[in-house]
């Protein structure tokens, strides 16, 4: 028996990315990574050689995915506008003008609810020291959740605004 692991279970921990081709590696490599890195670090990340790294990369910065920082040595970091890009024009493309803007209403009362309870206009200005000790991981959390609403709301909004201008009337 080779393996016991499930071909449905992820792949083990410490190589996420087993099982991928090299451009997939380098892909994954950049994409997990939380600041600039060589060339030499995203090959040992994904294990691969420095050149096919290199080789990767340049095609993914062509793309406009990874963000190619010149220096010596030269760092890759993903482009994070790139993957904000990608998430309005995906929302655009499956959902209509009305369900959007009943996503960014269900948001806009989320996020009202949340400054009412901590009487704050933005989950960065609750100070969590102020609650008690138990209650301190639910706070955590709440302002996870209204974080992530106000940047869902966002995305949510362009995307109608993206399809809204596209299916208007035009003006010959």
């Amino acid at each position: 028996m080779k393996d016991d692991i499930s071909q449905d279970s992820p792949p083990p921990f410490d190589r996420p990315f087993e099982g991928e081709d090299t451009k997939q590696r380098v892909y994954g490599a950049v994409l997990h990574a939380r600041e600039p890195m060589t060339a030499a670090e995203i090959a040992e990340q994904a294990d691969c050689s420095v050149e096919s790294a290199r080789t990767h990369l340049s095609f993914y910065a062509n793309l406009g995915i990874v963000i190619q920082h010149e220096g010596r040595p030269t760092r890759y970091q993903r482009n994070d506008d790139y993957f904000e890009w990608r998430r309005v024009n995906e929302l655009a493309r499956e959902k209509s003008v009305e369900e959007l803007q009943t996503r960014v209403s269900e948001l806009t009362s989320q996020i009202e609810d949340y400054r009412d309870q901590y009487g704050s206009d933005s989950p960065s200005d609750v100070d969590v020291l102020e609650f008690d000790a138990e209650r301190v991981d639910d706070v955590y959390a709440e302002l996870g959740d209204w974080a992530t609403a106000v940047e869902e709301r966002r995305l949510h909004e362009r995307a109608r605004q993206k399809v809204a201008g596209s299916t208007a009337p035009s003006h010959n």
